[in-house]
C-alpha cells in the first residue's frame, strides 16, 4: 500500500481541485484530467514545479483509493449538476477580493476572503432562491506565481557569476524587493523567503515563498549593474557640461 504524506494533499476536496474536478467523476474523465494536470505540473514544463508534480500524483492516488468503483458512463439516473469551480490566481488567494461566477443562468459577484486554498469551498447562502451552494476553489498559476498548499513558488533569473562568486541577491517579489545572500560555490537551487506565502487561515499556517534560482547570462550582476549606471551618469558629455 502506498503511504503518502498528509502535507502532499490535505483532503479529497483538495485532490479533486488539483485535477480541476468538482467531485467524483467517471474513470475516462478522471484519467483525462490527471494527464492534463500532471503534464502542466511536470518540472520540465514551463511553469511546472516538482512539489506540485508530486501533489498531482498524490491527488490522483487519493481519488483512486477513495473512488474504487468508477461511476457508470450511462444509467437511468441523471446525477445533479456539479457546482462550477471558482478558478482564481495566486494574488486573489493572497489579497482576497471578488470574482464573478456564473450559476444557474445568473452572474454572481462572490467575495473572496484572504488566504483561500485549493480544495476549499465558498458558501453561497440561498443562492438563486434555493439552498446553500458550495463552490470548490482552484488556484491556478498566474503573474509568475504558482501555489502548492500554503506556499507560493516563483522563478527568478540570477546572474551566473553571482551564483559562482557569491554576493547579495535582490529578488522582486509580490511583497516588494527582498534580499538574500549567496555563498560562493554553495548556491542553493531554491531559496525560501519565510512568511511570504498564503496568509494563515483557519487551521492552515502562514505559508512561505520559494524562489527557484535560474542561472542567466543575460542579466548583469549587482556590481555590473552599478557600473552601468555609473557610466550612464558620468559620460564625457556630462562631464564637459
Amino acid at each position: 500500500m502506498h503511504v503518502r504524506s498528509r502535507s502532499e494533499v490535505a483532503s479529497l476536496a483538495e485532490a479533486h481541485a488539483l485535477l480541476g474536478l468538482t467531485g467524483r467523476t467517471a474513470e475516462p474523465e478522471l484519467t483525462a484530467a490527471f494527464r492534463a494536470a500532471v503534464k502542466a505540473a511536470h518540472p520540465s514544463a514551463r511553469g511546472g514545479d516538482e512539489v506540485r508534480f508530486r501533489q498531482v500524483i498524490a491527488a490522483w492516488r487519493l481519488i483512486q483509493d477513495h473512488d474504487a468503483r468508477p461511476l457508470a458512463l450511462s444509467g437511468p439516473a441523471t446525477p445533479p449538476p456539479s457546482p462550477p469551480v471558482v478558478a482564481i490566481g495566486p494574488m486573489d488567494a493572497l489579497n482576497g477580493g471578488q470574482v464573478a461566477v456564473r450559476l444557474a443562468g445568473r452572474t454572481l459577484n462572490v467575495r473572496l476572503p484572504k488566504g483561500l486554498r485549493s480544495g476549499e469551498h465558498l458558501r453561497l447562502r440561498g443562492a438563486c432562491g434555493g439552498g446553500d451552494v458550495y463552490l470548490p476553489v482552484l488556484i491556478r498559476g498566474a503573474d509568475g506565481l504558482s501555489v502548492v498548499g500554503d506556499d507560493l513558488f516563483m522563478d527568478a533569473p540570477v546572474p551566473t557569476r553571482l551564483l559562482e562568486d557569491g554576493g547579495r541577491l535582490e529578488i522582486d517579489t509580490h511583497a516588494g524587493s527582498r534580499s538574500a545572500w549567496i555563498v560562493a560555490g554553495h548556491a542553493p537551487p531554491r531559496l525560501r523567503l519565510k512568511g511570504l506565502g498564503l496568509p494563515a487561515r483557519g487551521g492552515r499556517p502562514q505559508g512561505h515563498l520559494f524562489v527557484n534560482l535560474q542561472p542567466s547570462d543575460d542579466i548583469p550582476s549587482a556590481a555590473e549593474d552599478l557600473l552601468i549606471r555609473f557610466t550612464r551618469v558620468w559620460t564625457p558629455d556630462r562631464l564637459a557640461a
